[in-house]
């Protein structure tokens, strides 16, 4: 993804809107006219984030990788586990009462063991709302627990620094 060519599109006939798409083997950014460079500039890098987060996220099944962890781990499967584009403030989510758990797609692009301590966090929400000791007992089952921990929070970090500390993005 880092290889493909990005084209942007100005359309003096495009008003609030901006897209992105493959096409062609390059990825078109199509934008109103007239925008300020430095709102341009976010507006792009923004679209291209979220379409490498699609890419990424569809390398992954979540649901094989929820039911083997599942099983590992003697914690029960997801009724659903699916990728969310609209989770920015949490990693995961999960609905006890109908089995559903939702991943970010920020984490579509992170180490496995990472993904899967998030999932292993998730699944045990089904058998304990909260957070507390027994809930500490099921997560710990997963051995990179807390090592992942520490990549997530380190991430956040990342996250909420300005663009000028951010590392630049890793090939892939």
């Amino acid at each position: 993804m880092t290889d493909v060519p990005v084209e942007v599109l100005r359309s003096p006939r495009r008003r609030r809107t901006a897209q992105a798409r493959f096409e062609q083997g390059r990825l078109l950014v199509m934008l109103p006219a007239g925008l300020e460079a430095d709102e341009e500039a976010r507006l792009v890098a923004d679209l291209v984030a979220k379409v490498r987060r699609r890419i990424d996220s569809e390398a992954v099944d979540l649901e094989k990788r929820a039911r083997s962890l599942a099983a590992r781990y003697r914690l029960p499967r997801p009724e659903e586990i699916v990728w969310s584009s609209r989770q920015m403030r949490r990693w995961g989510s999960c609905t006890p009462a109908d089995g559903r758990i939702r991943i970010s797609d920020r984490l579509a692009s992170v180490p496995g063991w990472v993904l899967d301590a998030v999932i292993v966090h998730e699944l045990a929400h089904l058998v304990v709302p909260g957070h507390g000791h027994d809930f500490a007992e099921l997560v710990g089952r997963y051995p990179l627990t807390e090592r992942a921990t520490g990549y997530l929070m380190a991430l956040e970090r990342l996250d909420a620094a300005p663009d000028v500390m951010r590392p630049p993005a890793s090939p892939g």
